[in-house]
């Protein structure tokens, strides 16, 4: 048998009586806060314009009595006119721009990321700019070009030649068929050759599709483009044997 005295009789009301207090403190901050996103949601829609016309003069009437539920309906006016003015391009009422500069002068305002990316997009896009300019700079300047026709070594083969001036010298395209591919030592290259009969070598390569060359002199002086092939014996002068030969002409 438990026996009860008047101190434990006393100590378990006022446990019961603070069991009943806390419960009812948080049913009553749950319906505030129930009460509450009701309350930014009817101000949404008045904001918006989509309330009910038969709760917009009540709500109107309390937000004329309350500063805090005006202030709420500031921030959804303000929200409203962004994502319009985000949506369709149009600047947002004079009236409206005023109190949101206002509104940002009496506030601090957070550093957003968002100038610092545009940032790195404009310097990127500018850094793109840039670059395309050099590379059409430095290739905008005379242009030659060269028919290549195959001699009795290479019957059949052809081939063209496109020359482009950059900075660092002559830049020369050339793509050539029928051209058996060469290796083990064997290979082709190319040559400018002059009036006087000078060579000037312009590269190597092992067959011909798609080949860059470079030529520190100018066609305009060096107007025969040869083709021969060459053996890696060590003898750096031509081997005489042309595939191809064409004239530079200016296009």
């Amino acid at each position: 048998m438990t026996f009860f005295t008047p101190f434990t009789q006393k100590l378990g009301a006022a446990a019961a009586r603070s069991t009943v207090t806390v419960g009812v403190a948080v049913l009553r901050r749950r319906r505030r806060e129930d009460g509450h996103e009701a309350e930014i949601a009817e101000l949404a829609a008045l904001a918006d314009g989509s309330l009910p016309p038969g709760r917009r003069a009540a709500l109107e009437a309390r937000v004329a009595a309350s500063s805090e539920l005006a202030a709420l309906l500031g921030e959804q006016q303000r929200a409203v006119a962004l994502a319009q003015v985000a949506t369709n391009g149009v600047e947002a009422p004079p009236a409206l721009r005023a109190r949101i500069d206002a509104k940002r002068a009496a506030r601090p305002m957070r550093v957003s990321r968002r100038p610092v990316l545009v940032g790195a997009a404009a310097t990127a896009v500018l850094a793109l700019a840039v670059g395309v300019t050099v590379l059409r700079s430095g290739t905008s300047g005379p242009r030659f070009h060269a028919a290549l026709a195959a001699t009795n070594l290479v019957p059949g083969a052809t081939g063209a030649a496109t020359l482009r001036k950059t900075s660092s010298g002559w830049r020369i395209e050339l793509n050539a068929r029928g051209l058996p591919r060469l290796a083990g030592g064997r290979f082709y290259e190319a040559w400018l050759r002059n009036s006087a009969g000078v060579l000037v070598p312009i590269g190597t390569f092992n067959e011909g599709r798609k080949v860059t060359l470079w030529a520190g002199v100018s066609p305009k002086n060096f107007t025969t483009l040869t083709v021969t092939r060459e053996q890696a014996d060590g003898d750096q002068t031509s081997s005489g044997e042309k595939v191809l030969v064409g004239t530079v002409r200016s296009r």
